[in-house]
C-alpha cells in the first residue's frame, strides 16, 4: 500500500503530465493556478518530471510563455502518464464507492433519527 503522500505526489504528476500534453506552452504560473499549488511547488514537480525523463523543455519562439519554453512529454512520459491514469482512476473509483457507502449509511442514520424524533413528539 502506498502512503497518502506518495499518492498525492503521483496525482500531481498525473495532473501536470495531462495538462502539459494538452497545452505544452502553458506557463508554470498558469499550471500552478489551475492545480491550486504554489509556483515553486510546481517548479519542483517539473524538475522531478524532467529528471525522470518524462518531460523535456524546448525553446519555442511562438510560445505565449515569455521565456519561449514548451514542455513536451517524452515517449516514456506518455507511457508513464497512461500508467498513472489507470492508478488514478482506480483510486478515485474506490474513493467514490466509499463515499457512496458513507452517504447511504448517513441517510439510514438520519431517517432513524427522524423517526425517533417523531416518537418523542408523539409521546
Amino acid at each position: 500500500m502506498t502512503s497518502r503522500r506518495s499518492q498525492l505526489q503521483e496525482d500531481t504528476y498525473f495532473r501536470v503530465l495531462r495538462m502539459l500534453q494538452d497545452n505544452p506552452d502553458m506557463t508554470q504560473r498558469e499550471i500552478a493556478e489551475k492545480l491550486g499549488i504554489s509556483t515553486s511547488g510546481l517548479n519542483y514537480c517539473l524538475k522531478a518530471l524532467i529528471d525522470k525523463g518524462w518531460v523535456k523543455v524546448q525553446n519555442f519562439s511562438q510560445s505565449k510563455n515569455k521565456f519561449g519554453y514548451i514542455y513536451v512529454l517524452t515517449p516514456q512520459g506518455i507511457a508513464e502518464k497512461a500508467l498513472l491514469a489507470g492508478r488514478f482512476l482506480r483510486r478515485k473509483m474506490s474513493e467514490y464507492e466509499e463515499l457512496q457507502a458513507e452517504i447511504e449509511a448517513l441517510k439510514v442514520e438520519m431517517s432513524g433519527l427522524a423517526s425517533d424524533g417523531q416518537k418523542v413528539q408523539n409521546a
